[in-house]
């Protein structure tokens, strides 16, 4: 996990002794053994630990590195477009989720081993925001195959699989029961977090700029049309429609009618409907739709006179919609979270928890509730609770520790679950859909499934699967088996991708066997990958070369709760180019060469050398003369990133 912010020292918490030593060990005897290990070193790349934390799979070190500058871009091209290239590889949505994503890359960063993660995604909004001003687009697509799949669901599982399947030359049509496309990321996610115009309708145009991704909306498969109407039509079919169903709270009185779901009640005001709240919220969840649930609350505030007719529940159940008028009348509403779990446990980002305390949310932790409380009317009017411990995942209610909120709008923000009416014959009698490793729906040839129907998770999540979902139907289509997917399912920095890059392709290789192969130019020598089977841990990694350097952190415009009411701009402030620039040169560049000369300046026989310029590029900065080396390990010793291993030979 991520090093605590009021924890963070100037001193570095990597250490060089471990608890209880009391010997004093002389680094220079255990270094300098000559050729104790019989091995020369060799060059292993391995995938960061951010990468395979990270669902979508995207290659995080790659595009940090091109940000930093250590990996040049193609002529002809800078390197802000080269970084985003490589960004959306694997996800389409930079600008989205650099501003969204909880960020498991950064909890798996090897830099929290010495002060603190490397700020993954303020560069990747970075990215995503200097594409959209610059107007990158993505690279032409191939010609179509004459293949066509239908998309059920333009959330971001559906979007992500129609931007790889058009990049593997196969057109899409997207079904969906909505006006517009996005999903949860435009009705389940406030605006001023996720901006609609200026970035949201972007990243989904440029993939819709790709051509032959044809748009059905406002239709509804299983109502409007069929599954055997899909069937005939199409080649393949990808249901990826979402989870839209919340939970309902699970206590006597959950089913009262201003006791309604954070789905519906973010949906509500995602599409306009929603104007404004009651005056006593209480949202009980501890995810991040509970604090987009109370921070939209908040913002919305309450008026003193309500009709009975324009109740906020009836809103978000979708019986009427607020008047614009309402707006001007609107005052501060007292707005709770609950959470079963300790501040600390809470899966919201920290910072988003930070934000809703600022903007006078109140939060109470280790609480779980017990019962809603009835007035005359059947409507809540408050909400019993207790504290409470967990024991083995169970929460266990403290005795004698009750009390009550008094509450006028109750919303449960405890999961999710899929709306599969009309598609009964795809249920798993979970309200969910079953998918096999390679994302295919069981015994039903042709058909996949990706996304949060799946079980419902992360955005990132659901924008993986949508990238792997597509690889298996273009296997379906070309007739052609899946192959195994690799231990470490991510996209990967590719060597020889890179030397065609630049120029530098290995030769042919004329298959004679002969002698002297190391001189020969049809191979690339000295070098393994296993990025597709190792994940590089800090213990591998030399970190006492890493010096302490904080985080370029964001700014946030975020309001207070004085000034909350009606604030709707983006809270987030992007970094700039030079501090994008210096929060990329934190990057540890875990398990691939940096560039920091340690191994050979501390060579004693002068065995590593630096390749020649006009044959260098990023992975090929080093080599090795084994007439020379005499297997001393320095090299792999003083190698920061854990690039280099004691391998060759014996």
């Amino acid at each position: 996990m991520a090093t605590p912010a009021n924890d963070v020292k100037k001193d570095l918490t990597f250490r060089k002794f471990r608890e209880d030593d009391y010997k004093y060990r002389n680094f220079q005897e255990a270094i300098f053994e000559a050729d104790h290990s019989h091995q020369c070193p060799t060059y292993v790349h391995r995938t960061p630990p951010c990468q395979g934390s990270c669902p979508s799979g995207e290659d995080i070190r790659g595009w940090l590195q091109i940000v930093r500058g250590i990996e040049k871009p193609p002529k002809d091209m800078s390197w802000q477009e080269y970084a985003f290239r490589r960004s959306t590889d694997a996800n389409p949505f930079p600008a989205i989720m650099g501003r969204v994503c909880p960020a498991p890359c950064e909890d798996g960063c090897n830099r929290n081993n010495v002060e603190d993660f490397v700020g993954i995604n303020s560069v990747e909004q970075f990215i995503g925001d200097t594409a959209i001003k610059e107007n990158f687009k993505f690279p032409e697509a191939p010609p179509i195959s004459g293949n066509k799949v239908a998309i059920v669901g333009g959330g971001p599982a559906g979007l992500s699989a129609a931007y790889h399947l058009r990049r593997k030359g196969h057109a899409a049509t997207i079904f969906d029961d909505h006006e517009e496309l996005g999903g949860m990321m435009r009705y389940g996610i406030p605006g001023y977090r996720t901006p609609r115009e200026e970035v949201l309708d972007c990243e989904i145009g440029r993939i819709l700029d790709l051509g032959s991704i044809e748009l059905r909306l406002n239709t509804r498969v299983g109502k409007d049309i069929g599954i055997e109407d899909l069937e005939k039509e199409f080649d393949a079919i990808l249901w990826a429609v979402g989870c839209q169903i919340g939970r309902a709270l699970p206590v006597p009185g959950g089913d009262a009618p201003n006791c309604v779901s954070g789905v519906k009640f973010l949906e509500a005001f995602n599409t306009g409907r929603l104007k404004v709240t009651s005056e006593k919220v209480v949202c009980i969840g501890g995810g991040d739709t509970s604090i987009d649930v109370v921070s939209v609350a908040r913002r919305l505030g309450k008026i003193k006179k309500f009709n009975p007719k324009e109740r906020p529940e009836l809103v978000v159940h979708g019986f009427v919609a607020h008047d614009s008028a309402f707006v001007a009348a609107r005052e501060g509403a007292q707005v709770t979270l609950t959470s079963l779990f300790a501040r600390r446990e809470m899966t919201a980002s920290e910072h988003e928890v930070e934000d809703a305390l600022k903007e006078g949310v109140t939060v109470l932790n280790g609480v779980m509730p017990l019962e809603v409380i009835l007035g005359d009317d059947g409507r809540a009017r408050a909400l019993k609770m207790a504290e409470c411990e967990l024991v083995d995942d169970v929460p266990i209610a403290k005795k004698g520790t009750e009390f009550e909120i008094e509450a006028d709008l109750v919303v449960s923000a405890i999961g999710q679950g899929g709306d599969l009416s009309g598609l009964e014959e795809l249920d798993n009698g979970h309200g969910l859909i079953d998918a096999d490793k390679f994302y295919q729906v069981k015994d039903r040839p042709g058909h996949f499934v990706a996304g949060d129907i799946i079980l419902p998770h992360l955005l990132t999540t659901a924008i993986g699967q949508g990238s792997i979902a597509a690889d298996s139907i273009d296997y379906y289509l070309n007739q052609k088996q899946p192959l195994q997917r690799p231990r470490v399912d991510v996209h990967h920095f590719n060597l020889l991708d890179k030397l065609r890059e630049t120029g530098l392709s290995p030769d042919e290789y004329d298959h004679k066997q002969e002698s002297g192969t190391a001189e020969r130019k049809f191979a690339v020598h000295n070098y393994e990958d296993r990025s597709a089977h190792e994940i590089i841990a800090s213990d591998h990694m030399f970190l006492a070369h890493f010096e302490y350097t904080p985080r370029a952190k964001r700014a946030s415009s975020g309001p207070g709760a004085d000034e909350v009411i009606g604030h709707f701009e983006e809270r987030i402030i992007g970094l700039t180019d030079e501090q994008a620039i210096a929060e990329a040169k934190r990057c540890m560049s875990c398990g691939m060469c940096f560039e920091c000369d340690n191994c050979v300046v501390f060579c004693p026989q002068d065995a590593v050398f630096r390749v020649k310029k006009d044959q260098s590029t990023m992975g090929r900065y080093v080599d090795t003369d084994y007439t020379r080396c005499i297997g001393c390990h320095i090299c792999a010793d003083v190698c920061p990133t854990g690039y280099i291993d004691m391998g060759m030979g014996e």
